[in-house]
C-alpha cells in the first residue's frame, strides 16, 4: 500500500512540473511510511542523519510545494507548529490534549455534511474539518497511575 501510494504521489508531481531531488523523495517516504501527522521539524530531525546538507527550510519548502499539488494537508491546531498529513482519503483528527498526538479515524456519516450544509444554507462548500480532542490511552494510563 505505501509504495503504491508514493509512486502515485511522485507521479501526480511529476504531472505538476515538480523534478525530483532526493531530499524531496525521503521527505515524502517519510509522510506516507509515517502517520504521526509529524511537524517539519520531526521530519527534519527524523532524516538528518542521512541528508546532513538538508536545512529546515528545505523540508518547509518542500512541504509547501506537496501542499500546493495537494498531496498534504497542513494542521494547525493553535500551538505553534504546523503539522502535515499525507492525504489519503477523507478523514478526521483526535487530538490528545495532554501529549498532541494526533490519530486519523474515519467516520462516514460525516460524508454528506458538505452537501447538507450547502443545502440548508445556500453556501458553496469549498471543504469542512472537523477535530475532536481528549486524552489518549498512553496519557490516560499514566494519569491512573500517578493518581
Amino acid at each position: 500500500m505505501g509504495s503504491e501510494m508514493l509512486d502515485h504521489a511522485v507521479q501526480s508531481l511529476r504531472e505538476h512540473g515538480v523534478r525530483m531531488t532526493p531530499q524531496r523523495q525521503a521527505i515524502l517516504e517519510y509522510l506516507v511510511t509515517e502517520h504521526s501527522h509529524p511537524t517539519a521539524d520531526d521530519i527534519y530531525k527524523a532524516l538528518a542523519a542521512r541528508f546532513p546538507n538538508m536545512s529546515v527550510a528545505t523540508v518547509y519548502n518542500n512541504l509547501r510545494v506537496f501542499k500546493e499539488v495537494g498531496l498534504v494537508q497542513e494542521m494547525n491546531y493553535g500551538d505553534a507548529s504546523s503539522r502535515f498529513d499525507f492525504v489519503t482519503s477523507k478523514h478526521y483528527h483526535i487530538i490528545c490534549d495532554t501529549c498532541g498526538k494526533v490519530v486519523d479515524f474515519n467516520y462516514p456519516v460525516l460524508d454528506e455534511i458538505e452537501s447538507v450544509a450547502s443545502q440548508l444554507t445556500g453556501f458553496k462548500v469549498d471543504r469542512h474539518r472537523l477535530e475532536v480532542y481528549g486524552t489518549c490511552p498512553s496519557c490516560q494510563s499514566e494519569q491512573s497511575q500517578t493518581h
